[in-house]
């Protein structure tokens, strides 16, 4: 979603948290959320709108999830995703919490593949 608004993916957060208010981004398919993207900005929707849009609708399948099977409300946040600070702002609002997320969150599964890999192999 980045590459089709033009923005750097190490920015694209940061440009989402700049809007006031989202666009309504609806499609679950990365194809058609491009699609509707396009749309939206042809009909005007600032990249920032759009990009807090995308952040929010990521957010709120996440949270909707997490609730399902009964997450939080201690909740660390892993992965590459958390790095991005639209996607931990708009998932607290939509969980209703501050979720935790460590120095490196790219870097915990790896580091957790390896552990495991060493207590496997030191027996």
């Amino acid at each position: 979603m980045a590459h089709a608004l033009e923005v750097p993916i190490d920015q694209f957060g940061d440009l989402a948290l700049r809007s006031n208010k989202s666009a309504s981004i609806s499609s679950t398919c990365t194809v058609f959320a491009e699609s509707e993207v396009i749309s939206l900005f042809a009909r005007g929707a600032s990249k920032e709108e759009i990009a807090s849009g995308i952040h929010r609708s990521i957010a709120r399948r996440v949270a909707g999830m997490s609730k399902r099977i009964g997450v939080g409300p201690k909740l660390v946040f892993c992965g590459g995703v958390a790095l991005n600070p639209a996607v931990k702002k708009y998932l607290e609002d939509e969980l209703g919490y501050e979720v935790e997320t460590p120095e490196f969150p790219q870097l915990t599964g790896a580091i957790g593949a390896a552990l495991i890999a060493e207590a496997n192999n030191s027996h």
